[in-house]
């Protein structure tokens, strides 16, 4: 005999009344929701921090990209030049979710090597140059997993941008790889 249990959980529902005072208060936060506020001065600094990275990368990439020389090098410099673009767009990503957020990016040329994680290369050699990227790519790829760890559930508009960011370093790694391997 199939018995019926004798009370039914309850069913999920939103707090309309929270909703309301959430959308209601403080409209010139935009997005930024009150039960969110608490973080939001650190998720901006970790992203402030990660756009004066990929900053670092785009100037160290042109860099490589028109100072490459030797047999290999126009192809290798092609792809420095790939790659540097790739990290404008994800600096243009980054500032753009800091201005969501409500805070203000940080493009500042007198702090940018402070703040950033990954380092400037004046290489000139082309395998030096193809190993300061590897480096400076494993060094965002360990950062951005970090910062993905930290924001949680806390953001998770920032974490789902960040996991795409991740992904385009750690295809930038294997890319750069291959290259030392020729």
């Amino acid at each position: 005999m199939n018995s019926a249990p004798s009370s039914a959980a309850p069913a999920l529902m939103l707090d309309e009344a929270a909703l309301h005072a959430a959308a209601t208060t403080h409209l010139e936060e935009g997005a930024v929701t009150p039960a969110f506020s608490q973080h939001r001065d650190d998720i901006v600094r970790l992203l402030n921090d990660a756009l004066a990275t990929e900053l670092v990368c785009v100037l160290r990439y042109k860099r490589h990209h028109f100072t490459a020389h030797g047999l290999a090098s126009p192809a290798i410099a092609a792809e420095f030049m790939v790659h540097a673009g790739e990290e404008a767009a994800h600096a243009d990503l980054i500032a753009r979710r800091i201005v969501q957020l409500g805070g203000e990016p940080d493009f500042s040329p007198d702090t940018l090597l402070a703040r950033s994680h990954a380092q400037y290369d004046t290489a000139s050699d082309l395998q030096a140059m193809v190993r300061a990227n590897l480096v400076a790519e494993r060094i965002a790829v360990e950062a951005y997993r970090q910062m993905i760890a930290l924001i949680g559930d806390k953001d998770p508009t920032t974490k789902r941008m960040l996991e795409g960011i991740l992904a385009d370093e750690e295809e930038h790694a294997d890319e750069l790889r291959d290259l030392l391997e020729n």
